[in-house]
Parts: structure tokens; sequence; C-alpha cells
């Protein structure tokens, strides 16, 4: 929505509303916008009434009771957050308190998050304890989800032969994810050519991310074929068949189900919106349909009804975890529309931008 269908009386007067809203939860009356300004802004009482009028006829206000309380409305949140991606200030126009400069968390909230991150090494480890933490600051849904690439680091693979022509293969990445595989080979290779192979690839190729590895045996294997011919062969063999293949399902961290849980009232609605976000592949398309890995900002959506009918009251704030030029995942939350959205999207912001800090080990 553009500044040229709200003026600055009305948005002023709305912005009131939506912050007297997020504080209290309670519909916002004329009065209570009138104590908010304290005729700071030469406002009467009958203009604020005729304001809220005009805000309710342009759809950005609800009356949800006969009482004389208006309600923002999705298209209002919407406003209010252009705003403040727009200007980088808070509502009210001033640079949000305690804040040392624009697009900062105050120095209070930065020392919560960063005590929470302590220890944190590794990328599983830092998007598990992501999705706790900002569950516990926005009181909503915290949400991390790993890249394809991110969790797909070698540190140790041990082949074990079966019977003829079949092997079990057991990756272990860096991240800590143990997979293991079954491969039907089209020729037999024996216990020494299978630790030949591991040692050849945990020795060349620890710390690679795995989808390089594959291409790099490939390459060598033409590079190198005269001199170690078989050995080559019998790596090739295994990565062709599967030894080093990625997973089809990418990794998410979930946390703070109780917290939806505990602000919705509607059974009905409350279930539909649990089937939506139970769903670990809904969460992964949610995530990826509205934050882009290639950029760095942070995204907000308010209103998911998209995901759910029974989402439509509900906001997203995510954005990308990048390390150097690598995207290492997706970091966000979900929540009702009634938010801190200032202090949650700084708050977004500030943990992607840790995972350079924690994660200081560039892929390769």
């Amino acid at each position: 929505m553009s500044d040229t269908r709200v003026s600055p009386r009305e948005r002023l007067v709305l912005t009131a509303i939506i912050e007297l809203y997020i504080a209290t939860g309670e519909p916002v009356a004329s009065q209570a916008v009138a104590r908010y300004f304290e005729n700071r802004e030469g406002l009467s009482s009958a203009t604020i009434r005729n304001v809220m009028a005009a805000l309710g006829d342009s759809g950005m206000l609800d009356q949800p009771h006969t009482s004389a309380g208006r309600v923002p409305t999705a298209a209002a949140f919407r406003y209010h957050v252009e705003q403040l991606t727009q200007s980088g200030r808070t509502a009210a126009g001033m640079p949000p308190a305690n804040a040392q400069t624009h697009g900062q968390i105050t120095d209070q909230r930065r020392e919560q998050i960063e005590d929470c991150f302590s220890g944190v090494t590794s990328t599983n480890e830092y998007l598990e304890r992501t999705s706790q933490v900002l569950a516990l600051l926005s009181s909503g849904l915290g949400v991390a989800l790993a890249s394809a690439t991110a969790t797909q680091v070698l540190e140790h693979i041990h082949f074990s032969r079966l019977a003829q022509g079949r092997v079990l293969a057991v990756v272990v990445t860096q991240a800590g994810a143990v997979q293991d595989r079954v491969l039907g080979l089209d020729r037999d290779l024996s216990a020494v050519e299978l630790d030949t192979a591991a040692r050849y690839l945990n020795e060349n190729f620890r710390g690679w991310p795995i989808e390089r590895i594959r291409a790099d045996v490939a390459r060598r294997v033409d590079a190198e074929r005269a001199a170690y011919h078989q050995m080559l062969a019998s790596v090739e063999e295994l990565c062709r068949k599967g030894a080093l293949a990625t997973e089809d399902d990418p990794t998410v961290f979930v946390d703070g189900m109780a917290n939806l849980i505990a602000a919705e009232m509607d059974r009905e609605r409350l279930r539909q919106m649990l089937i939506a976000l139970e769903a670990k592949q809904r969460l992964v398309e949610l995530l990826t349909a509205y934050v882009d890995g290639r950029q760095q900002e942070v995204r907000v959506v308010v209103g998911l009804e998209e995901a759910s009918p029974a989402m439509q009251d509900f906001v997203l704030i995510g954005a990308p975890a990048r390390l150097g030029n690598a995207n290492r995942g997706t970091v966000a939350l979900i929540a009702p529309t009634r938010m801190q959205y200032q202090e949650m999207i700084h708050a977004v912001r500030y943990i992607a931008q840790l995972s350079g800090r924690i994660l200081d080990v560039p892929a390769e």
C-alpha cells in the first residue's frame, strides 16, 4: 500500500492505533488515541473519530463489536511494516529507544541473543538454537531451515561389504548427521578395495561439500586414470551408485508450537493451523516461497492464508543465514500479527548475521 492512500494525519492515527493494539490486545477507542497524543499533534477527539472512520472505510481498521473500539486489519499491519522497513525508524518516527544506530537491536537484546548462542559451533547447532531463541523472543513459532548444502559436508565415510555386489555406505557429515545406504554395485568389491576407497575419500575430501566430491572424483578419474586406474574405478563406482548422494529432505528445526496454542482460542481454527504447520514439507515450502536465500534482506509477510486459511492473522519474518557467499539456511519466526514488529525484524536480522561469526570456517 502506498503513501498516496494514507494522508499524514491518517498515518499518525493509524500508527497510534497499531501501537496501542499491540500493547493491550484490545480494540482501540478514540479516547485512547487522544490520550496517546496528549494534544501533541493538535488532534481533537472529533478529528480523531473522523480519521478513524475514514481508515475504517479504506479497509485499514475493523470494528469487531458494536463498541467504539477498532482493531487494525492485515492491510494496516502491512502498511505499518512497509513504513518500518522503508524508514528504518519506529512507527512514531523516532529511533528505537536504547538502540545505538539505525538497524541495530538494543544492547540488552543483543546480549541476550549472544548468551543463547554461547558454545554453538556447527551449522545444525546454530539452526536448532535459532528456532529456540526466536520462539522465546517472539512468543511465536521459531523455524530454521538448513540449506541443501549446509548439512552435506563430509566428515567421514565407511564402507562394509554385505554380500556379493552389495555394500553398506555410512556417511557422517560435519553437521553431525549420519546417513546410511545399501548400494547395489555392478561389480563385486573386496573388503580391501572398500577400505582403500574409504581411506582415499576421507584423506582427500574431508570438509568438502558432498556435491563437489562426486564431481571431483569424476574429474580425477579422467586425469589420473593411468596411475590409479583400479582404485579410482572403485571409488567412482561407489559414488555413482549413491554412496555420496545428498538427502532429498532438508533439515527443519521448529520450536514454540505451544506459544501458538496458548495464543489461539478458536479450537477449529487452531486445529487447521496446526495441520498446516506440523507438515514439515509445508514449512519448507513456506520459507522457500517467501525468503530468497540469494538476498540478505529480512522479509516480512503479513497474512499467511496461502499456507492455510487459518493462518491469515499470522506473520512470517525471515532472513537467509549466510557465510560469505554460501547460504547456510533460513531463519524465521511465525507469530500473530499483534507483535513488536521493529524489535522482531531487528532480532531476525541480527541472528541471521550471527551465522557469519559463529560459522567462521568457510565452506569449501
